[in-house]
């Protein structure tokens, strides 16, 4: 890691003389009047948004037999791995935040992938030294080990109420019988053919007599059926040892990959503190590393908290949003990384008074030019990834950000098992100072490593306050951050989950230093006000597909909205 800047290191110093808490000192957080408001009230109904209808149902399923919301979590998730492999799936990974009832115990849950031990930086680079792209992107030496599978062997032994076998039934069933892909998937499928060609396995499962699967026909996917059969009935041990585990390894192996099955069998899913952080009498619990955008979240509303915001015309509180985001995005690359491996300042990029700094050097009125600060790069884990969130009847909640990474991840699936991998080793600073497939750079925080796990931005979040609290995510790569920020901006600000998914977005990510617009999220007065005090906004393409889940407490009313940019998500109360 780089050395901190002598301001830093003097700031640091002061922190920690003044007693701020340390990592450990976060594990769960104290209790707070709105949790408490929380723990005392129970809607008594559920509500699930997810990506997928058959996702959001097969959750509801499983809650009107006698599950909570992490029994339902692990039904949406696995029916998401057969109707969804695009954005998740078996052979990625997911990250958690839950919130249990009965207790208050809050837990970030990491079932990110990681690293083989044979991870090889070599393999990456072409004859010249230039990183090679397909090798990081495609192929069985583009996948990480997969966390999800035993990531929902984990909610279902520790937080759910029934068995892991009746959670993944709903899933199991889609696959074997059968469903009519919706166009996102014959999109994805159409869009990387090329590649998925590549690997006979690959081409035998999404391919119809050589062609994507057809619209309104039956599509069946009965090697996953059977994979996910052997989670059920033997638990975690039905993924990584035995019959899959084998099949697993000899597929990537055949194929120039480098697991093993001791890889598959040491997989941790690992438990850690959240990120907890006040702003305007709300309460965000929010993910840690090896997640990138709590710390950037947090970093973002800290700064803000000192901003009258309510006093400032709309351009001038959009600009101290950008100018935040700018500051957080400049942080989180440099420091951020796998906790297990990398020592992070996180009491000083999480400090009020770090804050207090950072927002002094914001003129009120003109934007601060990126080169005028330090120089980094934010990485971005890709856009394709879903989010679900899920309040039950008793308030348990949570909020799930799950991922292949790429579209179709690697494109690879492994012979025998229907598991699509993850291409999240690009995730890594495989060749650092290097650009990653989106000309992203990385740092030496976030460099392979055996068993490491690789930076994401996914900010799977609650936000608690005495009156609402809302359940909120976002697939959108680098802009998850920023995405899940504006959510919950607008959440405090009083809207209802339909305006929260469907609000225009914004975003900047320090480099390159313009603000990427959603069309007609800015009128023309703010449009001109900003273009002003010197940003470059520059139009793009909608992004993100935001699930959210709200709990109105004064009505006990559950409500749940999914993004309406794109077809087949569904937000239900039952």
């Amino acid at each position: 890691m780089s050395p901190f800047p002598r301001w830093r290191i003097l700031l640091l110093s002061l922190l920690l003389t003044c007693g701020s808490a340390s990592a450990a000192d976060r594990s769960v957080p104290a209790a707070h009047a709105p949790a408490a408001a929380v723990q005392a009230q129970r809607p008594g109904h559920a509500a699930i948004a997810s990506a997928n209808f058959r996702a959001t149902n097969a959750g509801l399923e499983v809650i009107a037999a006698g599950g909570n919301a992490f029994d339902a979590a692990v039904a949406v998730a696995s029916t998401l791995s057969v109707v969804e492999p695009e954005s998740s799936g078996m052979g990625g990974g997911f990250m958690a935040v839950l919130r249990r009832a009965s207790d208050g115990r809050e837990v970030f849950i990491d079932a990110r992938e990681v690293a083989p031990a044979a991870v090889n930086t070599k393999d990456y680079l072409n004859s010249d030294g230039t990183p090679n792209r397909d090798a990081a992107l495609n192929g069985p030496l583009s996948a990480g080990i997969p966390g999800e599978p035993a990531g929902l062997a984990w909610l279902a032994e520790h937080y759910g109420r029934l068995p892991l076998k009746q959670s993944l039934a709903p899933a199991i069933r889609t696959a074997r019988d059968g469903f009519e892909p919706d166009s996102r998937l014959r999109g994805a499928i159409a869009e990387r053919a090329d590649d998925l060609r590549r690997w006979p396995a690959s081409a035998a499962k999404y391919f119809v007599d050589g062609k994507p699967p057809a619209a309104g026909k039956l599509w069946r996917d009965p090697d996953q059926a059977r994979t996910i059969e052997l989670l059920a009935e033997q638990g975690r041990d039905g993924f990584y040892k035995g019959e899959v585990a084998r099949k697993l390894v000899a597929a990537v192996r055949a194929a120039g990959g480098n697991w093993s099955e001791a890889d598959l069998a040491a997989y941790q899913v690992k438990e850690r503190a959240p990120i907890s952080v006040d702003y305007r009498g709300y309460r965000i619990v929010t993910a840690p590393p090896p997640s990138s955008g709590g710390v950037a979240v947090a970093e973002i509303l800290n700064i803000l908290r000192g901003v009258e915001t309510e006093k400032l015309d709309r351009a001038h509180r959009i600009h101290y949003v950008i100018e935040a985001m700018r500051r957080a995005f400049r942080d989180h690359n440099d420091y951020l990384g796998d906790p297990d491996f990398v020592k992070m300042p996180l009491d000083m990029l999480l400090s009020p008074y770090y804050a207090d700094g950072l927002r002094q050097s914001i003129l009120p009125d003109k934007a601060t030019p990126s080169s005028m600060l330090p120089s980094s790069a934010a990485r971005d884990p890709g856009p394709h990834t879903t989010h679900f969130s899920i309040i039950d009847k008793d308030g348990n909640m949570i909020a799930v950000t799950s991922t292949v990474n790429y579209t179709l991840g690697s494109t690879f699936v492994a012979a025998g098992t229907g598991v699509l991998l993850n291409d999240e080793m690009d995730d890594f600073a495989l060749v650092p100072n290097k650009p990653n497939v989106y000309g992203l750079l990385g740092s030496t925080a976030n460099a392979p490593k055996p068993g490491k796990r690789m930076l994401s931005s996914m900010t799977p979040s609650l936000v608690i306050g005495a009156d609402r609290t809302a359940v909120i995510g976002s697939p959108g790569g680098s802009t998850i951050i920023t995405q899940v920020l504006e959510g919950i901006l607008a959440f405090i600000d009083g809207k209802d989950a339909s305006d929260i998914v469907a609000q225009k977005r914004y975003h900047h990510q320090f480099m390159p230093d313009r603000v990427d617009v959603e069309p007609g999220v800015f009128d023309a007065a703010t449009t001109g006000e900003l273009e002003r005090m010197g940003y470059t906004l520059h139009p793009r393409e909608p992004w993100g597909f935001m699930n959210v889940v709200t709990w109105d407490h004064r009505d006990n009313k559950l409500d749940a909205a999914s993004d309406p940019r794109r077809p087949s998500g569904l937000g239900k109360v039952q």
